[in-house]
C-alpha cells in the first residue's frame, strides 16, 4: 500500500526479492497540472509495469474496500506513504502483521510531512523507521531504523530520494528476519513523540521577522514542493532557493537591501537572506541573474506587504 514516488523503491524491492505481491492498494487517480489531466499515482504506474493488480479505493474503510483487501488473503501488508488510515479489520488480518516504511527517526516526526518538518526544524539528521502499524498515527513498535545526515545543501527533494532508497534497502534486510519470527520490536517512547502535520498554505508563506537561518531552512524544507513564497507588489513571489548571509539586517524585516546578479539581499528579523532562485507571479522559475536583467525590483522595496 503506497501512493507517491517515495513508495516506489519499496515496491520494486519486494518484486526484486521475489516476494509474491498479490496486490497494490493506492490512492485514486487525481487531476494534475494546469490542464487538470487525470494522473495515476507513481505506485500504480510501477505496479502495472510488473502486471500486479491495483486497487484504488476512495475510502479504504468502506466495507466493500475492506473485503477486497481481505479477499487477497495477504500474509503481510507493507505500507509506505499510502495516505489513508488502515481499518482494524485489515490491521489484524495478515499473519505477519502490517508494517510501515516511515521517513523519520520515530518517535520524532509522526505524520504526513516528516521530511519537510525535519529540514525546517533544523535537524542534523533524519532517517527511516520500519514499524508495526497500530490504530494510532505512526505509533507502533519499531522493527528497524537507519539514520541519514541532513547537509546544509539538502532539501526535501534530495532527502526524499535518499530516504526512499534507504527505506527500500532496510525493508529488504528486515523481511527475512520478520518472516522467521526473529524480530524483537521496540516500543516507542511516547514522551519523545513529535508530529509532522501536512504542509499548509500558511507554512509556505515567509515571515520576514524570523531569523535568516530559519527562513533559509523554510525554503529548503519546501523545495521543490510546495515552494516557499512571499508577496511582492501584492502578488505571490516564490522563493526556490535562498541562503543566509553573515551581514546584519540593518533595515526593517522584508526590506530589499540590494538587487544584484549574484543575489537579492533581504533584511530579516536577524541577519540577511540572499535570494538565489525566484519565480514572480505568472512567470517561470528563474535564477536571480535572469530576474534582475529586467531590473523589476529596487532596493528599498518591501517584500511580504499586501
Amino acid at each position: 500500500m503506497g501512493t507517491p514516488d517515495f513508495a516506489v523503491p519499496s515496491l520494486e524491492a519486494l518484486v526484486a526479492e521475489n516476494y509474491h505481491v498479490v496486490g497494490v492498494v493506492t490512492q485514486p487517480d487525481r487531476p494534475k497540472g494546469r490542464k487538470k489531466e487525470l494522473t495515476s499515482p507513481p505506485v500504480k504506474v510501477a505496479a502495472e509495469q510488473h502486471h500486479i493488480p491495483v486497487f484504488q479505493p476512495v475510502k479504504l474503510r468502506d466495507p466493500e474496500a475492506v473485503q477486497t483487501v481481505l479477499g487477497l488473503k495477504p500474509d503481510l501488508i507493507v505500507t509506505a506513504a499510502y495516505g489513508q488510515i488502515l481499518p482494524e479489520e485489515i490491521l489484524k488480518a495478515p499473519r505477519f502483521g502490517c508494517i510501515n516504511v516511515h521517513a523519520s527517526l520515530l518517535p520524532k516526526y509522526r505524520g504526513g510531512a516528516p521530511i519537510h518538518r525535519a529540514i525546517m526544524e533544523g535537524e542534523k539528521e533524519t532517517g527511516v523507521t520500519i514499524m508495526y502499524m497500530v490504530k494510532a498515527l505512526d505509533a507502533g513498535d519499531m522493527i528497524a531504523q537507519r539514520a541519514v545526515p541532513i547537509t546544509e545543501r539538502d532539501h526535501v527533494g534530495s532527502m526524499h530520494d535518499k530516504l526512499s532508497r534507504v527505506g527500500a534497502d532496510l525493508l529488504k534486510e528486515v523481511l527475512p528476519r520478520l518472516i522467521r519470527g526473529e524480530i524483537q520490536a521496540v516500543p516507542q517512547d511516547e514522551s519523545q513523540a513529535t508530529y509532522a502535520p501536512n504542509i499548509r498554505r500558511e507554512d509556505e508563506k515567509m515571515d520576514w521577522t524570523r531569523p535568516a537561518e530559519e527562513l533559509a531552512r523554510q525554503v529548503r524544507g519546501l523545495h521543490p514542493w510546495p515552494v516557499a513564497f512571499t508577496l511582492w507588489k501584492g502578488k505571490p513571489f516564490k522563493i526556490w532557493w535562498a541562503e543566509p548571509s553573515g551581514e546584519p539586517a540593518e533595515k526593517s524585516p522584508g526590506t530589499v537591501k540590494r538587487v544584484a546578479e549574484d543575489g537579492i539581499a533581504v533584511a530579516t528579523g536577524e541577519g540577511t537572506l540572499i535570494l538565489k532562485e525566484v519565480q514572480p507571479s505568472g512567470k517561470k522559475r528563474m535564477s536571480v541573474e535572469e530576474f534582475v536583467r529586467g531590473r523589476q525590483m529596487e532596493a528599498g522595496e518591501r517584500l511580504g506587504d499586501e
